[in-house]
């Protein structure tokens, strides 16, 4: 009660004008097929998924978030898609991706 209290002319102000609306779910329901579908696009065995590629799903993310921040060019981040890592261990992928210098 004490929330409903203290917040209650924020949670109200939708009575004070006629096009707001009372919930967000048309927001939430617009953003649903791309918050669903992330997961199933990195995962799923489409031809350009991380597993369809060879890759265990964590230690593709766990590259991708260490190497991204260092990528400078288009390519340095081209190079971190699945498909451009498919069948490669860490001692034939390029210097730069393993946090040396090329």
């Amino acid at each position: 009660m004490g929330y409903l209290h203290k917040n209650r002319e924020k949670l109200t102000v939708y009575t004070e004008d006629g096009q707001l609306n009372i919930d967000n779910n048309a927001a939430e329901n617009a953003i649903r097929p791309f918050v669903i579908g992330r997961k199933n696009w990195l995962f799923s065995d489409t031809p350009r998924g991380a597993k369809a590629n060879g890759l265990e799903p964590y230690d593709y993310l766990r590259r991708v978030y260490t190497d991204l921040p260092r990528a400078k060019t288009v390519e340095d981040i081209e190079a971190l898609l699945p498909w451009k890592l498919q069948g490669k261990t860490g001692a034939e992928l390029p210097n730069k991706l393993k946090g040396g210098v090329n």
